[in-house]
Formats: C-alpha cells, sequence, structure tokens
C-alpha cells in the first residue's frame, strides 16, 4: 500500500468531532465507530467531557456503537472519559495504544463484531489515526481538533508537519463535509 493509500482519510469532517451526524454515518454505511481520545473529543489534561460531546455521544450511540483507542496512558483519565460518555451504554477503551501500531485498535475493531471496512477511526492526526485506521483496513475520518481556547499545544506544530508532508506526498486533504 503507498503512502498516499496510508494517509488518506476516507472522509475529511471540517467541523470537530461534532460534525458527525447519524445521517452521515447511516450514508456512509457506518456500523461502529473507533473514537480518538485527546483532542478528537476532548482537549488534552481535560477529564471532564463537553456537554455538547456528551449530547453528541448519546446521539451517536443510539445509531452505532462506541468504542475510544487512546495512545494517552493515563488509563484512569481515559477510563472516566469513557465512563462520562456513557450514560447508560458501556463505552469499551483503550489506553496507551501505540497507534499508529494497529494491535490495539484490531482489539478494540474486533471487539465490535463488525466487518473492519464498516468500522470508522475518527481522529485528528495523520500519522497516528489515520495512519493506524487505513493499515487496519477501516474507513477513515479525519476531523478538526478540539483545543483550548488560545492553546500553545506543541501537537499543532506536529500537527501542522505531518499535513505539510502529507500534501508533499499528494495527499488531498480538503473537508469533505
Amino acid at each position: 500500500m503507498s503512502w498516499i493509500n496510508l494517509l488518506q482519510p476516507d472522509l475529511i469532517v471540517s467541523n470537530s468531532v461534532l460534525g458527525i451526524t447519524p445521517k452521515m454515518v447511516r450514508d456512509y454505511g457506518i456500523k461502529g465507530l473507533v473514537l480518538d481520545v485527546d483532542e478528537t473529543i476532548i482537549p488534552i489534561g481535560k477529564i471532564q467531557l463537553d456537554p455538547a460531546v456528551r449530547t453528541w455521544a448519546e446521539e451517536i450511540q443510539s445509531v452505532v456503537p462506541l468504542s475510544l483507542v487512546s495512545n494517552n496512558v493515563g488509563y484512569e483519565r481515559i477510563r472516566k472519559i469513557a465512563l462520562g460518555m456513557a450514560h447508560g451504554a458501556d463505552v469499551p477503551f483503550t489506553a496507551s495504544a501505540g497507534k499508529p501500531s494497529r494491535r490495539k485498535l484490531r482489539k478494540a475493531a474486533t471487539a465490535m463484531d463488525l466487518p473492519f471496512e464498516q468500522i470508522a477511526m475518527v481522529g485528528d492526526r495523520l500519522f497516528t489515526d489515520v495512519l493506524a485506521g487505513n493499515r487496519l483496513g477501516l474507513f477513515t475520518i479525519l476531523v478538526q481538533p478540539m483545543l483550548e481556547p488560545n492553546s500553545k499545544d506543541p501537537r499543532n506544530l506536529l500537527r501542522n508537519a505531518e499535513f505539510w508532508i502529507s500534501r508533499q506526498l499528494g495527499i488531498t486533504l480538503t473537508a469533505t463535509l
């Protein structure tokens, strides 16, 4: 598989994860969502989900199951975030995933008991989330990161470098929706 195929998301959302709607999920034939955590559903360092994200998660969970797969090593923090999304539903989670490694992502996708092409990996990073999802054969969705206002997060520089390198390789990073 070429680098273009490995880094090209199947869908690019011009909004945060909140831009993913139940209709969109149905239209693309997605039956399960694996979500990155940091900057995909919550800013780095936060434990409490924004009420809008909690409402979004409840709405999406009425259509498809969710699972969290994070590279963050803070097991307790990821567990609390997963519990905050649940509202009566068990949201499985994985910390220390080591994406773009496929090992823990494969475990989360397999637990959904769905064909991999019907599961979407949703994240804000090309070289971790999209790369891991594409390597596993998942549908990949790139979203805008959720950052703290006036964030000086050094990962922004890394994300910008990823986008620059990807464009040099010929990857299209124009929002689809």
